[in-house]
């Protein structure tokens, strides 16, 4: 299954971070790293949710390439999922969260 099948992004460029979390109604921005072991755990868990959301667009920002956005928005400890709507953040989750946990955040 590609990534897009499980509407899943990689941000490539960092100007397409602001048109991302305010184009799209609802959007969960995974903010990780590749060296990341908690990171590592919790990506099936959200390829897992995002099947069955697809109205929620998955976005994952790898903090060491995009280093502006992971200030901006204060990530001093990954994982840290931030949910988004029409570009505010109306929920946040740090560390490992179980798929549950996940489906409840994105309520």
């Amino acid at each position: 299954m590609s990534r897009k099948e499980l509407n899943m992004k990689y941000l490539e460029k960092e100007e397409e971070f602001e048109k991302i979390i305010n184009s799209n109604n609802k959007v969960l921005v995974d903010f990780y790293a590749n060296w990341c072991g908690p990171c590592k755990m919790l990506s099936p868990i959200i390829e897992s949710v995002s099947k069955n959301h697809s109205d929620i667009v998955f976005l994952k920002v790898d903090v060491d390439k995009f280093e502006n956005i992971a200030r901006n928005y204060s990530i001093m400890s990954i994982p840290s999922l931030k949910l988004f709507e029409n570009g505010k953040i109306i929920k946040d989750s740090l560390g490992l969260i179980s798929k549950e946990e996940l489906e409840d955040l994105l309520k």
